[in-house]
């Protein structure tokens, strides 16, 4: 199925994204205490690179999470249903995340953006436009909105197989 392979490919694409940050991240860190004890100058865009990098590897995990289905869940009651119930329980629970990530993280992240771009709002040592910073949460909403359709066409699908499988 194409949504599987298209799936497996957006997985590999945040792992690998996000692996990238993450050890610019480490560089600059490094870069900053070495800098900083060893030149006695701190580099002063290289901690707000890093608070940048954090906010960014913080919400591609998230994305990359809902995908894995890791998110944090309570499963007290999903234990106790039969397996055709707990189907239609993750349907629902990612039908939720989907208008979640949608209405707040998406809807939110664009206006935040908007709203940052529109009033010039830069950062303090790079200069940077704040909306450029703020990018991550509508495309990391998005991910989670296609992460959470794929789990809900998957159980609507599991479902449908099981309700055939008993006539």
């Amino acid at each position: 199925m194409i949504f599987t392979r298209t799936k497996q490919a957006v997985d590999r694409a945040i792992a690998a994204f996000s692996v990238a940050v993450m050890v610019a991240l480490v560089v600059c860190v490094v870069w900053q205490v070495f800098s900083r004890y060893v030149l006695n100058q701190p580099s002063t865009l290289t901690d707000e690179l890093a608070r940048f990098l954090m906010i960014w590897v913080g919400l591609l995990g998230a994305a990359y999470t809902v995908g894995a289905q890791r998110h944090l869940a309570i499963d007290l009651l999903a234990m106790t249903l039969k397996p055709r119930k707990q189907t239609l329980l993750g349907v629902v629970i990612n039908l939720l995340i989907f208008l979640f990530s949608g209405s707040v993280i998406v809807t939110g992240g664009l206006k935040l953006i908007a709203k940052t771009l529109a009033t010039a709002q830069v950062s303090a040592a790079m200069q940077i436009p704040m909306g450029y910073v703020y990018l991550i949460l509508p495309l990391s909403g998005l991910i989670m909105m296609f992460y959470a359709l794929w789990f809900i066409a998957n159980g609507l699908i599991s479902l449908k197989q099981s309700a055939e499988g008993a006539r």
